[in-house]
């Protein structure tokens, strides 16, 4: 039997003699399924077809991702800390390349995922690391596909993996949609790893914030001000999105800010009139 790989959202489901007759991430509003319908694969197909690309992204965060692109197309995060390895989100694809680059900075503590989209084959990765605990949401557990004891399900608002990273509830694109706060990030001012629960546009002086990207579906302004008011605590000066290229360098703080007030305009109307204010 065979672990399915949805090609599409890139989950993966636990063993079936044959392919899932649906995924359920996929037929979710805030996903769709494939314009040629339902299609799967397994790891051993990607292992044929696909390549890992490891990039360094700044000192102690490496960047993981599969070429050539498959389903949503995210890259992982790992960040090397001195009280062990913890990899922000997960990709699909899992090979000895990645393996033993791990391996070589040291291995993996934990893993944490930000929402659905990234769970992948996150049980996959834990197993490879000797069943190392991946930590979800409580809000997102309907929506694990591969269940496993290694799956940890954390509850409220905040979760510290080890001294220096933790996780923030910010619910808003999933009912348990996280982000993770790295304190040494950013040469120790501080930096957001986001997946898309803050989204990097294409004007890197901002992020955005919706229910479902693929489908155009924005979020209400009560959500990003949960969102806001979540990460309203935490300094930080650099936000890492989802992809490569999603990356805001510098003064991220402000550009939530102003990302959060912009949005809150276009919502109401006011978008060439008066600002619309974050409240502290």
């Amino acid at each position: 039997m065979d672990c399915y790989i949805c090609q599409t959202c890139g989950t993966q489901f636990a063993q079936t003699p044959t392919p899932p007759e649906h995924c359920p991430i996929c037929e979710d509003e805030r996903q769709y399924v494939g314009h040629n319908g339902q299609r799967w694969s397994t790891l051993a197909e990607l292992h044929a077809n696909h390549h890992s690309v490891i990039k360094e992204q700044e000192p102690n965060l490496i960047g993981i991702g599969t070429e050539p692109r498959f389903a949503i197309g995210q890259r992982a995060l790992l960040i090397q800390t001195p009280h062990g390895n913890v990899l922000w989100d997960c990709i699909s694809l899992l090979d000895d390349t990645i393996i033993d680059t791990i391996q070589n900075l040291g291995g993996l503590a934990a893993i944490a995922i930000s929402h659905p989209h990234y769970d992948t084959s996150m049980v996959e990765w834990s197993h490879a690391f000797g069943g190392i605990p991946i930590y979800l949401h409580a809000g997102d557990r309907k929506w694990v596909m591969r269940p496993d004891p290694a799956i940890v399900f954390w509850e409220g608002a905040t979760h510290e993996l080890v001294p220096g990273i933790t996780l923030i509830h910010c619910d808003g694109h999933f009912a348990g949609a996280t982000v993770l706060h790295w304190a040494d990030g950013a040469n120790g001012r501080g930096a957001l790893l986001t997946g898309d629960i803050l989204y990097v546009v294409e004007d890197r002086r901002y992020v955005t914030f919706m229910y479902s990207y693929p489908n155009y579906i924005p979020l209400s302004g009560q959500a990003v001000q949960y969102i806001m008011d979540a990460i309203e605590p935490y300094g930080f000066d650099r936000i890492y999105s989802a992809w490569f290229e999603r990356i805001i360098p510098c003064d991220d703080k402000a550009a939530t800010q102003r990302s959060a007030e912009r949005y809150l305009q276009a919502l109401s109307g006011t978008l060439d009139g008066g600002r619309a204010k974050i409240s502290s």
